[in-house]
């Protein structure tokens, strides 16, 4: 076992609260800051992207626990990587604890009262139950779950969060995309959008799909991904991993602040396929030169298949939904990963796209459906109800209907968001509370994937 102090607090932003949610009014020094963090074995650039950024609550010191090895030292790379940079470097300072007990010492010492949680999925449940069955609060990474078992633990890690008054929550980065929250916005106005249709199988009421890769850039760097990160056992399929940004928004957008329950979905169909990896790109995005043994049963012929592809087809509240993840190995030139969305009101459908004719930047369009005449005066009257929300948003006529044209600052990437979730995060801290609707429509959000997984296997 190791400890050692660097000089890079991983994770603070968004962990660092007084333990049981109870915040201290004083701000003044780092040792009066309300939040201290602890980072729980960081396996996934997420870790490292939640402490891009500074926070005025945070403490600048961060616990690590970790087991040796070079996923923990990527995380402290990167978060070095933010310190010494030449434009606003952050200022964390790492304390870090390596060794097989890192979990049982994490327990005992309880140095902080947010626990980070971003790595291996098949052991971040556990991690999560133990975190807040001994007091802290936990900011998780997606998926929490990633099957039956796991959603089963994570109902009894609920309870208990609200049993010892602390504050489990998982980070949906995608609700701070600006044309995701547009879209919802757009879709309360009854004079832009009408009213949700309930939908077909065929023609889904609502409908979101995203396109991911496996060979990407975070932070002006290759991002190396871990050999278990193509082992479904421990990072989930794609029908439970992406598809969890996926439900959310659509819970999020078609249900806003209206608790959910599992018994509200109704799943209809479910499909899972694989994408294929030769062994020069495992190598490529790992570094490893051969297939780790736990892959072994998915490799045939040299070519590894991992299930990283899922479409889900369901009801929610009666509404027709479906939502689709894909993994390919690598983005087209100028490209990066995508996004597609579709709300059908009765006056226009709200579709966000994100392909060739955009830049692969993801733009939002309204198309009227139907053939009403005051529908342009109506859209522009309306429009400025949410204009009033987010200053220098336009409407652009096109041969469809209009473009929402977005100011730049509102576009400030997908790295952004984290800090985005994180300050919210804190807000709930002080409150000492999640919203009501939140913690009923987290469980409902992984019943739908968990179940929808039992499904596509059968």
């Amino acid at each position: 076992m190791l400890k050692k102090s660097l000089s890079v607090l991983a994770l603070a932003p968004l962990l660092v609260m007084n333990q049981g949610c109870n915040t201290s009014k004083e701000t003044a020094t780092e040792s009066t800051k309300p939040l201290h963090l602890i980072v729980l074995d960081p396996g996934h650039f997420h870790a490292d992207l939640l402490q891009k950024t500074i926070y005025d609550q945070v403490d600048s010191t961060v616990h690590v626990y970790a087991p040796d090895g070079p996923e923990v030292k990527a995380y402290l790379a990167k978060v070095d990587q933010y310190n010494t940079r030449a434009d606003s470097p952050t200022n964390w300072n790492e304390q870090v604890y390596t060794g097989p007990d890192y979990l049982e010492k994490m327990l005992a010492d309880k140095p902080g009262n947010v626990v980070v949680l971003a790595g291996n999925n098949q052991k971040k449940t556990n991690y999560i139950k133990q975190s807040v069955d001994a007091g802290l609060n936990v900011l998780a990474d997606k998926p929490m779950a990633i099957d039956a078992a796991g959603f089963e633990l994570l109902k009894d890690a609920f309870a208990s969060a609200e049993k010892n008054n602390v504050l489990l929550y998982d980070i949906m980065t995608e609700r701070y995309e600006i044309t995701n929250t547009l879209q919802k916005e757009l879709a309360k106005q009854a004079d832009i959008f009408g009213e949700l249709q309930k939908g077909t199988p065929s023609q889904p009421a609502i409908s979101k799909e995203s396109v991911h890769h496996f060979s990407k850039i975070v932070s002006g760097s290759p991002l190396v991904r871990p050999s278990w990160f193509f082992d479904t056992k421990q990072q989930g399929e794609g029908i439970v991993d992406v598809n969890t940004h996926l439900v959310d928004l659509i819970q999020w957008a078609a249900f806003p602040e209206v608790k959910l329950s599992p018994s509200d979905v109704n799943l209809i169909s479910a499909r899972r396929w694989t994408t294929d990896l030769t062994p020069s790109q495992f190598k490529l995005v790992t570094k490893q030169d051969t297939y780790p043994d736990f892959l072994t049963s998915s490799v045939k012929d040299s070519t590894l298949s991992v299930y990283a592809n899922g479409e889900i087809n369901y009801t929610l509240k009666g509404i027709h939904a479906q939502v689709k993840v894909l993994w390919n190995f690598q983005a087209p030139e100028g490209a990066g990963d995508t996004h597609y969305s579709i709300m059908r009101g009765s006056k226009a459908n709200l579709i966000i796209r994100q392909g060739k004719e955009q830049n692969y930047k993801p733009m939002l369009y309204v198309e009227p459906v139907g053939s009403d005449a005051n529908y342009a005066q109506n859209l522009e009257a309306a429009f400025k109800k949410v204009e009033a929300l987010y200053p220098g948003i336009t409407l652009k006529k096109d041969a469809k209907g209009w473009q929402v044209e977005i100011p730049k600052k509102y576009d400030n990437g997908h790295e952004a968001h984290f800090a985005q979730v994180a300050n919210k995060y804190m807000e709930y801290l002080k409150d000492g509370k999640l919203p009501d609707w939140e913690v009923p429509n987290m469980i409902t959000k992984y019943y739908t994937t968990t179940k929808a997984l039992e499904m596509a296997e059968k």
